[in-house]
């Protein structure tokens, strides 16, 4: 057992400090240095108008990734969220069509189907991963298929549109300039830090990830909190998806393809471990940042989809590099 004291804050080496600033605030510190490139190569990167649109175009991987950060937290993945959100997309769409509701009845009754249908695939993933012991991975695999071939079948392969004028013009409206659907996603932000932070769930959460055994030998139930991880996941894609909705003004079964690797990246750019057991839900919002102001401020100065692409990749891995670099800190300073 290490018996030394630790060293007193004042007398932390100039090292110390800097590895402390890389490790709790490198994601923001990141976030600002890509905003004021930006801002230098581009004239009118922070306008107004332009920040609104970062905001609407990062909303939906917002909303996405919080659920994300759930599941990567245990030391899982969902694979599947992004055909999850096309089958929540074409469910809710249907009930939004029904005969004799009004605008108010139909919208609230499309958001509890579309979650509903959302936390239903999260069951089901969780309750596979966590009962039978398989990975994830191949789990939210089949899910991706199952859920992409149920949304085609649903509609025939067709799109739903034609919803109600309250309903399509929630996705452009805004409140003090601010969109509202990236208020949305801000208000899920911030009840998953809720109860990542301050209740035992999610105390449980991040142990899990650390050590599932320590977990169970401690007599709680590891089971139940990966399934509800998976179920929060899949939620969070319900409410995605009505998002979605109301800035396409349509449901497509063949939408949200890709949508689960940017939320993937979100919640790894920002800081969260693939091992799990470490991360934050301020950190994937600051990684959908990074990658929203990257994606557009590369549109800005014109370059080519090929180059976006790939420098998307780089940061990515970067991230990764980072994230090994993070918990080597880590283990220094708890020394």
């Amino acid at each position: 057992m290490n018996l030394t004291p630790p060293k007193p804050a004042g007398n932390a080496s100039a090292g110390d400090r800097a590895a402390l600033v890389l490790r709790e605030a490198g994601i923001g510190l990141a976030l600002l240095l890509l905003v004021g490139v930006f801002a230098l190569l581009s004239p009118i990167f922070l306008t107004a108008g332009n920040l609104t649109n970062i905001f609407t175009q990062i909303s939906i991987n917002v909303v996405l990734a919080v659920g994300m950060t759930f599941v990567i937290l245990i030391g899982g993945i969902d694979l599947s969220v992004g055909s999850v959100m096309a089958f929540c997309a074409v469910v809710a769409g249907t009930v939004l069509k029904l005969d004799g509701l009004e605008p108010a009845a139909a919208i609230s009754l499309a958001l509890a189907a579309s979650i509903a249908v959302g936390a239903a695939c999260g069951l089901v993933n969780g309750a596979v991963s966590a009962w039978w012991a398989i990975p994830s991975f191949i789990v939210t695999l089949g899910m991706l298929n199952i859920a992409r071939g149920a949304a085609l079948q649903w509609t025939q392969a067709r799109s739903i549109y034609e919803f109600p004028d309250a309903f399509n013009d929630f996705g452009s409206a805004t409140l003090l300039g601010v969109p509202a659907i990236f208020l949305v996603a801000l208000a899920l932000v911030a009840a998953g830090w809720f109860v990542l932070n301050r209740t035992v769930f999610g105390r449980l959460v991040y142990a899990i990830g650390n050590n599932e055994e320590a977990v169970r030998l401690a007599g709680h139930n590891v089971r139940f909190h990966k399934i509800a991880a998976f179920v929060i996941c899949g939620a969070a894609v319900g409410v995605g998806a009505v998002i979605y909705m109301t800035r396409l003004t349509i449901a497509s079964p063949i939408s949200g393809i890709g949508f689960e690797l940017n939320a993937i990246a979100a919640v790894i750019i920002g800081g969260t471990s693939l091992s799990g057991g470490r991360g934050s839900i301020i950190g994937t919002l600051l990684g959908a940042c990074i990658i929203g102001v990257l994606a557009n401020g590369l549109i800005l100065i014109g370059m080519s989809d090929f180059l976006r692409q790939m420098v998307t990749g780089f940061v990515i891995i970067l991230a990764v590099v980072l994230d090994v670099l993070r918990a080597r800190l880590a283990q220094r300073a708890a020394r």
